[in-house]
């Protein structure tokens, strides 16, 4: 038996765990415009699979996957521009 809802997909469960901490490390952040950018990346990795998990064809649901990969590799850049600028 396959999974039968997004909330099951352990990529999803860290993606929101992501999600969480973006918006905890940067809580503070003076920097609005990379604070909002980060916070609204993260957010959308799990979006993302949940939204591609709920369409009605494999090849959708792997396309929605892609573009929450691309939205993970956007908060690891910015983790690293944050760690560059301190």
């Amino acid at each position: 038996m396959g999974i039968q809802r997004f909330e099951d997909i352990i990529g999803w469960q860290r993606a929101q765990d992501l999600a969480v901490d973006s918006y905890g490390i940067f809580q503070h952040s003076k920097d609005f415009g990379f604070r909002d950018q980060i916070c609204r990346a993260a957010v959308s990795v799990s979006n993302n699979i949940a939204e591609g998990f709920d369409r009605s064809s494999d090849s959708d649901f792997c396309r929605f996957l892609y573009i929450a990969i691309a939205s993970c590799s956007e908060v690891k850049s910015m983790v690293y521009l944050a760690q560059r600028l301190g």
